[in-house]
């Protein structure tokens, strides 16, 4: 016997609900809800409690068993990942903040505050917003930088659409931060835009940050 990693995913997530509806079994229901997602483990963890529900046969309590497996999934791997100390990339930030933001249905911007040397200070989520954009208060997010002494800054946000690409409106926020922040001797090493595909650096693709 293979054990568990001989599973489908549809299997798996059949033995967790254990029953299907009268008109299909177990396996076909979850074989049914991971069609719905193109077999995206990382869409799925991103359905909420109603949205589960939405599909025959899932009730309450079968949808929370499904939330809460894809919930110590997503804890395990932040738990495989050592704490970052040092961020001295724009892949070591997005280690930081992607358990974070990859399954938020909202968009978060956060902040992470680094002393001289690039180690961490701290982090902070600014403001939390709707599906499409959330409002920044430049002058909030700097006096949090300043009170805690930060060198320097990344500045971090997800897009729940998934698409890392920067809007517009992120790269005139990103121009107003730096402009902001170069007043008080405070550099923005980069800005992270999480998302389901991976992270886009603004530092990585020479846009505004500085």
């Amino acid at each position: 016997m293979g054990g568990s990693g001989s599973l489908s995913s549809s299997e798996l997530l059949a033995i967790l609900i254990g029953s299907g509806s009268r008109s299909e079994s177990a396996v076909q229901l979850c074989q049914r809800i991971l069609k719905s997602v193109d077999q995206d483990l990382g869409i799925l963890a991103r359905k909420s409690l109603k949205d589960l529900q939405q599909f025959k046969g899932i009730g309450e309590a079968k949808a929370i068993t499904i939330m809460a497996a894809l919930e110590l999934g997503k804890r395990r791997l932040s738990a495989e990942v050592k704490p970052v100390k040092k961020v001295s990339s724009s892949q070591a930030a997005f280690q930081l903040m992607r358990d974070r933001l990859i399954d938020k249905t909202e968009e978060e911007f956060w902040v992470i505050l680094l002393s001289r040397s690039n180690v961490q200070i701290s982090q902070r989520c600014i403001s939390r917003g709707g599906v499409a954009h959330t409002v920044v208060d430049t002058k909030v997010l700097l006096k949090y930088a300043l009170e805690h002494l930060a060198s320097s800054i990344i500045l971090c946000h997800n897009h729940p659409s998934g698409q890392v690409k920067p809007s517009k409106a992120d790269i005139e926020l990103t121009k107003k931060i730096c402009e902001g922040a170069r007043f008080m001797d405070i550099k923005v090493l980069d800005h992270i835009i999480v998302g389901a595909s991976g992270y886009f650096s603004f530092a990585d693709n020479n846009i505004v940050v500085g």
